[in-house]
């Protein structure tokens, strides 16, 4: 790992502002899920209010974890940014949604069940994270080249969806919201040079979110609502009640967590132009456990970095991990202040969509810079990459492909990234382990 880059401290203003971006990006997809934890739920618009500082809150504390760590056991080190993930929610809802469908069922006892699932899955990974960090071996250039280049193009149906801005069909206003914010952050990339060049998501941000307001200036009045001051609260619920069928969904989701997160730390090590080593991964796994278990306590849910974080430090090449733990830090006070956290969720969700082009691609650019490393004469990688590929699009072609199956598997299947992934990670044991040695003993 390139140690100067990651552990480069910035001047406090370039520090802030590249802390701030990051924010920026990951906002939205961190008060995502307890909108709609608390929709389904049927909660009131305060204690939704209330889940989102929680969950900014647990997003801050576990991206310092990560970034900065505890010993050599807990923490990557790594510019990374973690928040709550999306991969388990339908399984969360399916859970809250069995409770209230029992007679005298409510939405909190099933938050109650969801909390004592989402602990037990931190303890999972926490206990396979030691055992996880030891398979690297099954990550060669054409595997990790295919889970980040999988990682970058799952991330693009998000910028769409966020351009739909919940339509069907895109609004030609939300359009050309989406597109004058692409314009604003391509015009600054080509005019601006140093720190302000590498600052053009924000201004891209920033612009839109103007342009977004004289189009309608109604989009910061839930901020007039929003409480100053909000301390999370454990258990708000109630005490946790532990089933096992809801701990066992969550425990397989949080699978595909761990799958998705080793991806991305390799794709940050990738971007830094080094390996990660089996040591680093299974510390950052054990962070993401250790905040996962957190979360569960504090109202919250499975914890992982955040992809578009991701493609931000690829797209600025700023890696330093002091710059995401500052932007831990404003998490931490965003869900501590309400009123300010109400700011960034202002945020157009177009706005997001326009910058989302500029960033998602970014990650694919570098799994295919590593695929372009690869060796295809005489082996099957060309297959490994087509098949992983391929698969990896199923679900973003048909969200609801597998829906067939039970629950569970359905939510794992209907993960783009952890299909894909699988994919590269069996064909290349099939191809390049278990069958080498018969191919060597005809040679």
């Amino acid at each position: 790992m390139n140690q100067d880059v990651i552990n480069e401290k910035l001047p406090m203003g370039k520090n802030l502002a590249y802390a701030l971006q990051h924010v920026f990006v990951m906002v939205a997809g961190a008060v995502a899920v307890p909108l709609m934890i608390g929709a389904t739920a049927d909660l009131s618009s305060n204690e939704i209010s209330f889940l989102i500082s929680c969950a900014l809150l647990v997003s801050g504390i576990a991206t310092l974890l990560q970034c900065l760590g505890i010993t050599k056991l807990v923490g990557s080190r790594l510019p990374i940014v973690e928040g709550p993930s999306f991969a388990p929610a339908s399984a969360m809802a399916a859970i809250i949604g069995g409770v209230m469908s029992q007679a005298g069922g409510k939405g909190v006892d099933g938050l109650r069940e969801l909390s004592a699932a989402v602990i037990c899955a931190g303890i999972f990974c926490i206990i396979l994270s030691g055992v996880w960090g030891k398979i690297l071996f099954l990550f060669p250039k054409v595997v990790t080249g295919c889970v980040v280049t999988i990682i970058g193009m799952s991330l693009y149906p998000v910028g769409i969806r966020w351009v739909l801005n919940g339509n069907t069909e895109a609004q030609p206003k939300d359009i050309l919201l989406a597109a004058l914010t692409l314009l604003i952050i391509l015009l600054c990339n080509k005019f601006l040079k140093g720190v302000l060049g590498n600052l053009s998501v924000l201004f891209g941000l920033i612009g839109g979110t103007i342009i977004g307001f004289i189009m309608d200036p109604s989009i910061f009045s839930p901020v007039a609502q929003a409480k100053w001051f909000e301390i999370a609260k454990p258990f708000n619920a109630g005490a946790p009640i532990f089933k096992a069928g809801s701990i066992i969904s969550i425990i397989l989701t949080m699978i595909v967590i761990m799958t998705a997160a080793t991806g991305n730390m390799i794709a940050i090590s990738t971007a830094a132009g080094e390996e990660i080593d089996p040591k680093t991964l299974g510390a950052g796994l054990r962070a993401s456990g250790i905040s996962t278990v957190f979360s569960g306590i504090f109202n919250c849910y499975p914890v992982a970095p955040f992809a578009q974080n991701v493609g931000m430090v690829s797209l600025t090449q700023v890696f330093s991990r002091f710059v995401t733990a500052s932007a831990g830090v404003i998490l931490v006070l965003l869900g501590l202040f309400p009123k300010f956290a109400a700011i960034f969720t202002a945020i157009p969700s177009p706005v997001l969509g326009g910058a989302g082009f500029a960033m998602f691609g970014i990650v694919a650019v570098d799994g295919i810079r590593t695929l372009g490393q690869v060796n295809y004469i005489g082996n099957r990688n060309g297959v490994i990459v087509a098949v992983s590929l391929g698969l990896s699009f199923i679900s973003t072609v048909n969200g609801g492909f597998f829906n067939a199956f039970p629950a569970n598997v359905a939510t794992i299947l209907n993960s783009g990234i952890t299909i894909g992934s699988a994919s590269a990670i069996l064909l290349n044991v099939f191809f390049n382990i278990f069958l080498a040695p018969k191919e060597n003993e005809k040679k």
